[in-house]
């Protein structure tokens, strides 16, 4: 069956397809339709099923997997789907994991690269921290996304971004030896952790009640402390730059961070998240641009286009 990625204006397509996101609305004439999100392993597509009869709305959920007919169509320089037949499918016999984005590394080998990063680390306390935590979250970290629509948002995607963030730490501090391996590499593991408590699962992301009420941040400073209380490191400076880190590495308040970053390295993990997070996401909206046109815009990065050279 065609892949999403393969697409083209004009074109007809029979594929199956999975559901991960569905909004209603009303035209201007009181029909009922559908604005849908569709996804395979290489893409996703926005979707319109327009006149949708009660029984159809009512098949349809977010995590379900259909045979869609679609003639694909050119909305404002983006690819999007008119829907023009769903056929149901036998869910049991779909493996999810078949349609969601997944890390470019083997699991093993992200593994083996955080956990050589960890033992590097020579304060002990510092070690002992990340190790618990580490193990708390154990192989969610390895399997959850790091984002439920924008950077890193595939199965894997939270261990690749620390993966990204580690080697760019690692060449910080090898051209500054003035900052902390210990603290800045500790920081880049734990800082999106709490993720793992705010989304749902690694197929078909949504945001939980904790994660909506709480945030990432807010749920892995909490942790930190709980872990520190049980290793008797609760009132440790190293704790405390630690849980400094994950409070500040959105770096501004207007991006959710409860403090602005104080520490050298608490300024780097802002900025070296956000170098990672924007290649992820630029990268990605360049994968099916042609060489010379630009990107639609993306509105996580100001709504700007981005071109495609050679």
């Amino acid at each position: 069956m065609k892949k999403i990625k393969d697409f083209k204006e004009g074109e007809h397509v029979s594929t199956l397809l999975l559901v991960t996101q569905i909004v209603k609305g009303t035209t201007n004439n009181g029909a009922p339709y559908l604005t849908l999100t569709l996804q395979d392993d290489t893409k996703s597509i926005d979707a319109k099923l327009w006149d949708v009869k009660a029984n159809i709305e009512k098949e349809f959920e977010v995590g379900k997997v259909f045979e869609f007919e679609l003639e694909i169509i050119n909305y404002r320089g983006t690819l999007q789907a008119k829907v023009m037949r769903v056929l149901p499918v036998q869910q049991s016999d779909i493996r999810k994991e078949d349609f969601i984005f997944k890390s470019p590394y083997a699991k093993d080998d992200l593994r083996n690269f955080i956990e050589d990063a960890v033992h590097r680390i020579n304060n002990l306390n510092i070690t002992k921290i990340v190790t618990a935590c580490l193990k708390y979250y154990a192989e969610d970290f390895y399997t959850y996304p790091a984002a439920s629509r924008i950077h890193h948002s595939f199965m894997g995607g939270l261990a690749t971004h620390t993966y990204g963030m580690c080697k760019l730490a690692m060449a910080i501090c090898d051209i500054y030896p003035e900052v902390s391996y210990d603290y800045l590499i500790a920081g880049v593991i734990l800082h999106d952790l709490g993720k793992i408590e705010e989304l749902s699962s690694p197929v078909v992301t949504e945001y939980t009640k904790t994660g909506k009420l709480l945030g990432h941040i807010s749920i892995l400073q909490a942790r930190l402390l709980e872990i520190g209380r049980e290793l008797k490191l609760e009132d440790s400076e190293e704790l405390l730059i630690l849980r400094h880190m994950v409070l500040a590495h959105h770096g501004q308040y207007e991006f959710g961070s409860p403090v602005r970053p104080e520490t050298l390295e608490a300024e780097i993990l802002y900025l070296i998240d956000n170098i990672d997070a924007r290649i992820n996401t630029i990268t990605k909206a360049l994968e099916t641009i042609e060489v010379g046109e630009f990107t639609p815009k993306i509105f996580a990065l100001d709504n700007r286009f981005f071109y495609k050279h050679e």
